[in-house]
């Protein structure tokens, strides 16, 4: 009789379920969320999926962990068969609570309010996709009804927040092969080579094989410099290392100096001679050399644009200078093709003139810019502080006056041609360049220049921070009056190498953080930066420079920076073996960065962790992300788990 009221009460559970389920979905107990210790894992690492239920009150969720013979339906995963993974390990529940349940006539386990699942799966393939149901059943504690359960998740890999720095690296290499086009060396080989097409059979098609050469040949110089940004260690290297700063730095200014008329970066005539007798051969191969001669004929305008796009995406992403080359070469070929397949466009077209040799000195003056950009590195990664701030604006405040100057005609250079007048271009030009010149003027005195993050020097290296006064003065007054206490373990080491921003105070050893965060019970933030990553200083500028993020920084966390560039060297007690490498790391940096990449699998800067006192995470990490609200919510995420 006892077994039947249990078969009973089972069957009347799920047809009132049911029942419950499908009237409009009135009752919803369980919400729940699915998330992976890493979001980017490696082929052959296991990840773990936690799956989280918010239940609502007066609602418990049946847990696993208990006989499943009793009867209820009990919370388990069913994944859907993938060759991309496979499940490492079973469902494994956290914290469930038990009781005596009278009607199953057992002890079963239970969750309410909130319940943790774990499971680990094994990555075969990172562009993994990973399908999984979860199933269980949750009753009422006060009405004896129970609902059955199915929420059915998608897990794929996260893209790299780097991305975004990539789209922004092609567009500006497309903008770049734009500008390529109106300089004295291709601008006048458009007429030429369109009316070579247009004048033979087929042209249109060999336009388009035109076109699709010149991007195949700079997609291949792409490809050739792609394997030194495949290795992080090499990129980290290439990117902060002296030894390729000074030569790019003298490189730009080189290409600066041509861009003047000083003289013109050539290719052995040759080499263009050969090219040029093998597309007078005739046919489709004859297509692919006249592209070839294009591109050598045009270097001493184009090689200085290439070669930026070159330097710039040193150090990115694997596919970095073949996506810049091709997006350079794109732009390049577009006014051959188009004007090949509608040359009646060809009428707007302005006439070669002086103003293409003005073009080019615009161009040489960015360069001459930008060439500082690579010493400054060298600065910031050796501690130099020859070249703090105030200094780079007061360099680049001068080289933007020189240049508006140039385009008011009132300074010439060689090859400029006589001008009487001024045009409605260079004057519209001219006042973008001083209204830039005045943005930079307060630069010099502390003010944060938010659109040049990442390209400037940090604030925590200007000589004359006002701002910077301003809040010491305010911090001493507050801590003299007693309305502040200072949490910080002194010596802090490192402390005369390193400056976290905005005057926050913090830590740049992981052990010493570890233990301010036991000593003054707060999680530690941890920042993975560098002295020459961009995208740092942007996060600091625009999101940490937040109020709101600000002082949850100051109150609520034990800050800590490592800097994974730093050529500082270590006494040989403190030297480490990567166990990813097998390398022996001899400096602050390369043990930082070696830890970055063995503890959390990652390799980009920025990248931010919230920890506990035992160096465990409380949530998810977090890379670049400029939009403040979420970064905030981050902060917040972190202080909750801390606390629970």
């Amino acid at each position: 009789m006892k077994q039947f009221f249990k078969s009973f009460s089972f069957i009347t559970i799920l047809l009132l379920g049911t029942f419950i389920t499908t009237q409009a979905q009135i009752i919803n107990p369980v919400s729940w969320s699915a998330t992976l210790s890493n979001d980017a894992p490696k082929e052959g690492e296991e990840v773990v999926i936690t799956f989280k239920a918010k239940i609502k009150d007066g609602w418990y969720l049946y847990s696993n962990d208990f006989d499943h013979e009793l009867g209820p339906i009990v919370t388990s995963t069913e994944f859907k068969p993938n060759a991309t993974f496979q499940v490492a390990d079973t469902l494994l529940p956290i914290n469930s609570s038990e009781k005596y349940d009278e009607i199953w006539e057992g002890n079963i386990r239970y969750f309410k309010k909130e319940g943790t699942f774990k499971q680990t799966v094994k990555i075969l393939d990172p562009n993994f996709k990973i399908e999984v149901t979860m199933n269980g059943q949750s009753c009422s504690d006060e009405t004896g009804s129970c609902i059955p359960l199915q929420k059915d998740f998608t897990l794929e890999p996260k893209v790299d927040t780097s991305d975004e720095s990539l789209l922004g690296f092609i567009i500006s290499a497309f903008l770049f092969g734009l500008t390529a086009i109106f300089t004295p060396c291709v601008f006048p080989m458009i007429p030429l080579t369109v009316s070579f097409f247009t004048n033979q059979s087929g042209g249109k098609s060999k336009a388009f094989l035109y076109g699709f050469s010149i991007i195949a040949i700079y997609g291949f110089f792409g490809a050739v410099l792609a394997p030194l940004t495949g290795d992080p260690s090499v990129a980290n290297a290439i990117s902060t290392h002296w030894l390729p700063n000074t030569l790019f730095f003298i490189i730009f200014i080189v290409f600066a100096l041509s861009f003047f008329g000083m003289f013109e970066i050539t290719l052995p005539s040759s080499l263009v001679n050969k090219m040029d007798k093998q597309s007078d051969k005739g046919g489709l191969g004859a297509v692919f050399f006249m592209a070839f001669t294009l591109v050598l004929v045009s270097f001493s305008c184009t090689g200085p644009i290439v070669g930026t796009i070159l330097i710039e995406s040193v150090g990115g992403a694997f596919l970095k200078p073949i996506f810049g080359m091709i997006a350079f070469a794109s732009a390049f070929a577009l006014p051959f093709t188009l004007f090949a397949l509608f040359p009646g466009l060809m009428k707007g077209l302005p006439k070669s003139g002086g103003w293409l040799n003005s073009v080019k000195v615009v161009l040489g003056f960015v360069e001459l810019a930008l060439a500082f950009k690579f010493l400054s590195t060298i600065d910031l990664v050796y501690n130099w502080r020859l070249l703090d701030k105030d200094i780079m604006v007061a360099i680049w405040i001068a080289i933007s006056a020189m240049l508006g100057l140039y385009l008011l005609g009132k300074i010439r250079l060689p090859h400029d041609s006589p001008t009487d007048t001024i045009s409605p271009p260079r004057m519209i030009l001219a006042t973008i360049v001083f209204t830039f010149v005045i943005y930079l003027i307060p630069g010099l005195f502390g003010a944060p220049l938010k659109l040049l993050s990442g390209i400037l020097p940090p604030q925590t290296h200007h000589t004359f921070d006002l701002r910077g006064i301003i809040r010491e003065e305010i911090e001493f007054a507050e801590l003299s009056g007693g309305n502040k206490k200072e949490t910080l373990i002194h010596p802090i080491k490192y402390e005369e190498l390193f400056e976290l921003p905005h005057g926050l105070k913090g830590y740049f050893d992981y052990d010493q953080a570890l233990a301010a965060s036991k000593k003054f019970g707060k999680p530690i933030f941890l920042d993975f930066t560098g002295h020459g990553c961009a995208n740092c200083r942007k996060m600091e500028d625009n999101v940490w420079s937040d109020p709101r993020v600000l002082s949850r920084l100051k109150k609520d966390y034990i800050i800590l920076a490592l800097y994974v560039d730093d050529p500082t060297k270590l006494p040989e007690d403190e030297w480490i073996t990567s166990t990813f490498d097998k390398n022996v790391k001899k400096t602050i940096g390369a043990k930082n960065f070696d830890f970055q990449i063995t503890k959390f699998k990652s390799n980009a800067q920025p990248f931010y962790c919230l920890l506990n006192g035992e160096g465990d995470l409380l949530v998810n990490p977090k890379a670049y992300d400029l939009n403040v609200q979420n970064f905030v919510d981050y902060l917040d995420s972190g202080v909750a788990a801390f606390k629970k």
